[in-house]
């Protein structure tokens, strides 16, 4: 498996949210809902993008946007428009004068409807990963020329229409959505993909993460992964570091700490087990790489988390309310 491939693996959106809103200008959203990772589109009309930090996005009819992050963004006909809805943090229902509160995933903003926005909302935790929210920026665009029109289309119509099992329908629409935006978004040269990604072209470095990503849990040294790629241990350690912009070790750390953190939201495995599943003879050892990158403790950063049901990514239910002893 290819490294975007394993990211892109756990993307599972679970009751999705979903807003179609009819508008008129001049209008104005305030998004605050909280989701991780928010797709939206308009349409028709156009519409700019203003995260909380950062320049606004412009985005035309037919364009993929993708938000990342909890805090709150505008989306508005003019980065100067103050909002004048508010989109509610866990209903995704709309708040304001513009009439109220909206049932049933559309509402209207303005009487002509010039402006048209189609979005949707992954809901928490365990639905994307940490290592691909941290490949992104926080607005990225994909321009209509480069969009999957049969994924919109079928987007359109499950908005629309009422029929049985249309919640799955779209969430599993907005996973094949957001994966389709984001590998066009990686190919795109244009696009500041992170450097893992544009070192897939080099076949040793590549190969060696597919081998990081395959097996994080052995014992890997820097003289072994150049044995496997073929070179020697210094010019395969400096091809490495040029193309990926860290030593092979930094990354292995960096990933293995990527994981643990996503089954330490997604399981109720204990902090040893996790440890040994990516690499740690135990949780001391975990516990103090943990640290040196995150700034807080495996077990810190699973009780600053709700507690998860469902399957997570390696299959096993997390039972709510659990914590545990570090």
């Amino acid at each position: 498996m290819d490294v975007l491939s394993e990211l892109l693996d756990g993307v599972r959106a679970r009751g999705a949210l979903f807003r179609r809103t009819v508008m008129d200008q001049p209008w104005s959203l305030s998004f605050a809902s909280g989701s991780p990772l928010t797709l939206a589109t308009m349409l028709r009309g156009r519409a700019w993008i203003v995260p909380a930090d950062g320049e606004p996005v412009s985005v035309g009819a037919g364009d993929i946007a993708v938000v990342r992050g909890r805090t709150p963004y505008t989306v508005a006909d003019d980065p100067a428009t103050p909002p004048q809805v508010v989109i509610d943090s866990t209903e995704y229902c709309l708040r304001g004068p513009a009439g109220g509160e909206a049932d049933g995933g559309e509402s209207d903003v303005g009487p002509d409807g010039s402006a048209l926005l189609l979005s949707g909302a992954y809901t928490g935790r365990g639905e994307i990963s940490e290592r691909l929210l941290h490949a992104l920026p926080d607005v990225l665009v994909v321009r209509s020329a480069h969009v999957r029109l049969p994924l919109l289309d079928l987007m359109v119509e499950e908005m629309v229409g009422d029929s049985p099992g249309r919640q799955v329908m779209r969430d599993r629409l907005l996973d094949l959505m957001l994966l389709s935006t984001l590998r066009t978004w990686f190919d795109q040269s244009e696009a500041h993909a992170p450097a893992w990604y544009r070192a897939m072209d080099d076949p040793a470095v590549s190969r060696a993460l597919r081998l990081l990503h395959a097996d994080p849990a052995r014992p890997w040294t820097v003289a072994n992964l150049a044995a496997d790629t073929g070179l020697s241990r210094a010019a395969f350690a400096r091809r490495f570091t040029a193309q990926v912009g860290e030593p092979p070790m930094t990354y292995l750390t960096s990933w293995r700490i990527d994981l643990a953190a996503d089954l330490l939201r997604e399981t109720d495995a204990t902090v040893g087990s996790i440890a040994r599943k990516v690499g740690y003879a135990n949780t001391f050892g975990l516990s103090v790489a943990f640290k040196r990158l995150r700034g807080i403790t495996p077990t810190e950063h699973r009780a600053a988390a709700p507690p998860l049901s469902g399957p997570g990514r390696d299959g096993r239910a997390r039972r709510p309310g659990r914590r545990l002893a570090e």
